[in-house]
């Protein structure tokens, strides 16, 4: 009798514990996290369309990433899931040595909590958004100005398991994009000049437009900045600029984005495509063979195998504009800010972030076009600058390069456009940082010229 009590006890207690878990997550919010998912059962979609909304069409670049326009975005982030973003920043970067607004310097190793936001553009809403912060230098910039323009990172069906009605959400065909926000760039065009230019030279690169943010975080709509746009390259890109879209995609972030000897790790390359076959076996070819002896005793060899499976000629493109622009913090300087693509068998470099472009360079600064002091740290460099036919391409590019997508009078006309157009979000330093990166392409012009010829 008093064992069957005690079973009766103990069923007892356990319903009790259960009703109080329960209980603890009314409404969908989050009760661990403090994120409020609201109520699943009043969701309404009234401005769904096929065409703005749905997985069913290609995405809509024209829409989305319009040139010579800035549109408009407004998020709306309930007062409590922003009291949630910014808490778990405190929680996680003020641990990292940071100490809070105006503190130190500690790196963001760490991936933001996705908090659902309704997003809304040209009269229509998308519905519970996830959205979270990004970067790194720029999300510890925003966080130590404690400023609300900080870089988000959207995913339209981020909570669709949550909210069956929001199911493969799209934004005109997107399912994720970027908003950078620009920041120490006073002139607000580097991201997107960097990347056009990428691009214009036949690398490629995710495309940018220019959006004034407006931000309801519980207070009511509020200006917080002019933005850049910036595709997802593992949304979009593969299929957009490649014929091949099934290819293994790679953001190498780690040591071993540097490929240099003994770094080799899975873990740190990262693989954004086919995922459940997790097949890393192109990318170890790769590393093997930047390190095989056949690189110094049958370079012939080598060279061959080389260009059977990565794409030297895109390489040398991106390092001929790369170097002309001065983007340092990618590799060579720093181990991120790449993808690599595997397209119809051959890796294939794709640049990514460049809002550090067209300036000198923090870090001990940017490579020289002849990137003489790079050493076998970044062998995809070395091994490849070694090879006189590789070197004798590069300097063509660079030469073509500067004579033509970069050339001076070329590039003013775009900016000075562009100057226009982001007037009335500049503020009066606006000008005076536009003439500065007129300058600087001026000089970069006036090197190049001089090394290439």
């Amino acid at each position: 009798m008093k064992q069957h009590t005690l079973i009766l006890l103990i069923l007892l207690l356990a319903l009790i514990i259960l009703s109080g878990v329960n209980c603890a997550n009314p409404s969908g919010s989050s009760a661990s996290s403090g994120i409020d998912l609201g109520d699943e059962t009043a969701l309404e979609t009234p401005d769904w369309t096929s065409e703005t909304h749905s997985n069913d069409v290609d995405p809509d670049y024209d829409v989305v990433f319009e040139e010579g326009t800035v549109k408009r975005l407004d998020l709306t982030i309930s007062a409590e899931n922003w009291t949630a973003m910014q808490s778990d920043l405190d929680e996680n970067l003020s641990s990292g040595g940071f100490g809070g607004p105006g503190g130190g310097v500690a790196d963001v190793d760490f991936t933001p909590v996705w908090v659902p936001a309704t997003l809304s553009f040209e009269g229509k809403d998308w519905y519970k958004v996830g959205i979270r912060y990004k970067g790194n230098s720029t999300l510890r910039n925003a966080y130590q100005s404690n400023t609300d323009k900080y870089p988000f990172k959207l995913d339209f069906d981020e909570f669709e398991d949550d909210f069956p009605v929001i199911n493969n959400q799209r934004f005109y065909g997107f399912k994720q994009l970027n908003l950078s926000n620009n920041d120490s760039d006073g002139s607000f065009m580097r991201e997107k000049l960097a990347s056009d230019l990428f691009r214009e030279f036949g690398v490629a690169a995710p495309r940018t437009a220019f959006y004034a943010v407006y931000l309801d975080r519980g207070n009511g709509s509020e200006f917080i900045g002019l933005y850049t746009l910036v595709e997802e390259v593992d949304d979009s890109v593969p299929d957009s600029q490649f014929p091949d879209n099934d290819g293994n995609l790679y953001k190498p972030d780690g040591d071993a984005a540097s490929f240099a000897s003994g770094t080799w790790d899975e873990e740190e390359m990262d693989l954004k495509t086919n995922e459940d076959e997790a097949d890393y076996s192109d990318a170890k070819a790769f590393y093997d063979l930047l390190h095989s002896s056949s690189r110094t005793s049958d370079p012939i060899q080598w060279k061959t195998d080389l260009e059977n499976m990565f794409n030297v000629d895109t390489f040398l493109k991106y390092l001929a504009v790369n170097n002309v622009i001065q983007n340092w913090d990618t590799y060579g300087v720093m181990t991120h800010n790449y993808f690599l693509y595997n397209d119809e068998g051959l890796l294939t470099w794709i640049p990514w972030d460049n809002n550090e472009s067209f300036q000198n360079g923090k870090m001990g600064g940017a490579l020289s076009l002849g990137m003489t002091e790079v050493s076998s740290s970044w062998p995809i460099i070395r091994y490849i600058m070694d090879v006189d036919d590789y070197e004798t391409q590069y300097k063509t590019y660079v030469k073509e390069f500067n004579n033509g997508a970069f050339e001076s009078s070329k590039m003013n006309t775009l900016i000075t456009s562009y100057q226009e157009l982001l007037s009335e979000y500049g503020g009066s330093a606006l000008s005076s940082n536009v003439s500065s990166l007129i300058n600087f392409i001026q000089t970069r012009n006036n090197t190049a010229a001089s090394y290439s010829d």
